[in-house]
């Protein structure tokens, strides 16, 4: 009997090497695009290690090797970004900036939609500003 083997996320947006790409991409749109200023003012000044942080907790969130989590343990995203006031209008730069990311680097607009929109529900749950929470 065959099965069947699904790719993951991972592999399907062309493993490491595609990861890195989107989160260059990413950040170089976080440095550039003016709607991006103020989350870009959370980050340090070199983000060499950001990035690095970035592409192994993407690549893990994607289905690829367990690198962040064997070496920073569970992401604890919410905890580790507490410091920082993230609201409505952090959340829209973030998606703004990896939006724009995937477009450049995922040839498949399935995918990019599927990717964005997961990344859309894990944005929204890092909002941590009262204001943001509120109910309409």
């Amino acid at each position: 009997m065959t099965g069947i083997i699904l790719e993951s996320n991972f592999e399907r947006v062309g493993g490491q090497p595609a990861v890195d790409r989107i989160v260059d991409a990413f950040y170089r749109r976080m440095d550039s695009l003016p709607e991006a200023a103020a989350i870009r003012s959370l980050h340090p000044s070199d983000l060499t290690e950001t990035k690095i942080v970035l592409k192994k907790y993407l690549g893990e969130w994607l289905g690829g090797p367990k690198q962040y989590s064997s070496e920073r343990g569970h992401p604890k995203l919410r905890m580790r970004h507490q410091p920082f006031r993230i609201g409505d209008a952090e959340r829209d730069a973030w998606l703004l900036c990896m939006g724009g990311a995937l477009e450049e680097v995922v040839p498949s607009p399935s995918l990019r939609k599927l990717l964005f929109d997961q990344l859309g529900k894990v944005a929204d749950w890092m909002r941590n500003d009262p204001v943001a929470l509120m109910p309409p």
